[in-house]
């Protein structure tokens, strides 16, 4: 094999655009998150950038080391709800209590893996349900796509319609093909802003765990119960509804360790991602679905230079235009939501309680702080269970089966029949 041969088969265009993609709509969509939670517990500048490193060395250790172990796309992400809840909840706690909680999520989510309750929950859920959960999950994106032709129709509209081009043409790139048209286009309208670029390299700053019980509840919990119903859930899902077999508990306990380990140092959380996921478990991501580990192997490296340059990617997503990346986003999702929406409505027997549950995922409803990926999977499965009650009421009984015809007597069944010994 020539070494351009090699190189190829180790980074396929499409698989790093993939990655690259899936990092840049991750960092971008959830970054101001992650700061705002780490400045809610009083982080200075230094502890921020240290936060980034943390995640980015977890994401990509976790992203590259199971993809790799598994042979299957398996992304990692912080979690983005789960930073949101933070920023509200670590008002007055101390960074040493906030990290106390960290490590107790983190261990939480161990003991969910190592026991493997979450997996025999996830093994109940039927494929068209998972795929509608997924459908629901990733709806915002792809309707974000044509939302940005409102205000941002120079970029937003050049991104679809290269996209559309390129899917008839060179489907191998088509994602590649609408992002590199995306960024000409933006240039041309004037929307970057390269002077708020800064370019420094994040360090490592250390912080004693402090466990507070009450911290622990009021935040570590809380934490856990978001980062396992809002990320892994449907995290597990992207994977299933994409025909990818991995063993949940194995997967997150690893991630659970990895965040236990980092926790110091800033790592909050570490979780299945879900709708960046699906970007590299799509037919973008490589024609050969057995290759496309290799989109995930690239997220997880690119995951690393966000965190080398945690301050630079503050500033760098200053700079850019937020449409570029929804728009690239929702051409990246349209395959994935096409296949995951003819599976959730591909068995009639199940099809109402699909569409219950992608409707209730797709509105994006919080309860007790937890996100619409679970109540549009528990809603789901009410609609289940009760539709199913009806259709065994309404089933028609069995006929009795008829005697049978009486035989006539011949000399044959007159013959005594033989003594078995």
């Amino acid at each position: 094999m020539s070494p351009l041969a090699r190189i190829r088969a180790i980074a396929p265009p499409s698989a790093v655009a993939a990655g690259l993609i899936a990092v840049t709509v991750g960092v971008t969509s959830a970054a101001a998150i992650v700061f705002t939670a780490a400045r809610a517990a009083g982080a200075d500048a230094r502890e921020v950038s240290s936060w980034m490193l943390a995640l980015g060395v977890g994401i990509a250790v976790t992203c590259a080391g199971l993809s790799l172990r598994y042979k299957a796309p398996i992304v990692t992400s912080w979690s983005t709800p789960g930073a949101a809840l933070l920023a509200t909840s670590l008002s007055g706690v101390s960074m040493e209590k906030a990290v106390g909680a960290f490590v107790f999520s983190a261990v939480l989510i161990m003991v969910s893996g190592l026991t493997g309750w979450f997996a025999r929950i996830m093994d109940r859920i039927p494929v068209p349900m998972a795929s509608a959960l997924l459908g629901g999950v990733l709806l915002e994106f792809g309707t974000g796509l044509f939302s940005q032709m409102g205000g941002s129709f120079a970029i937003a509209f050049p991104v679809f319609v290269l996209y559309l081009f390129a899917r008839r043409l060179l489907p191998r790139y088509a994602v590649l093909i609408a992002l590199g048209g995306g960024v000409v286009a933006s240039v041309l309208t004037g929307g970057w802003h390269v002077e708020r670029v800064r370019l420094s390299l994040a360090q490592p700053v250390f912080t004693a765990p402090e466990f507070d019980w009450k911290v622990l509840v009021s935040v570590g919990v809380p934490l856990f119960v978001v980062t396992m119903a809002s990320q892994n859930l449907p995290g597990v899902a992207v994977l299933r509804g994409s025909g990818y077999e991995v063993p949940v508990s194995p997967v997150l306990t690893w991630t659970g360790a990895v965040q236990a380990v980092l926790a110091p140092f800033g790592a909050f959380g570490i979780n299945l991602a879900a709708m960046t996921a699906a970007i590299c478990t799509g037919d973008g991501a490589h024609p050969d679905r057995q290759r496309r580990y290799l989109a995930a192997v690239w997220a997880g490296v690119f995951y690393l230079c966000v965190g080398l340059l945690g301050a630079t990617v503050a500033s760098l997503l200053t700079a850019m235009p937020h449409a570029l990346f929804l728009a690239v986003a929702g051409v990246g999702m349209l395959a994935t939501i096409e296949a995951a929406l003819a599976s959730a409505l591909s068995d009639p027997k199940s099809r109402e309680a699909a569409v219950v549950t992608f409707l209730a995922t797709a509105s994006g409803v919080t309860l007790l702080g937890i996100g619409s990926a679970f109540w549009g999977l528990l809603a789901g499965v009410l609609t289940s269970v009760i539709t199913s009650l009806g259709r065994r009421r309404r089933a028609p009984a069995p006929e009795p089966a008829s005697a049978p015809a009486p035989q006539p007597v011949t000399a044959a069944s007159r013959t005594p029949e033989r003594t078995s010994v």
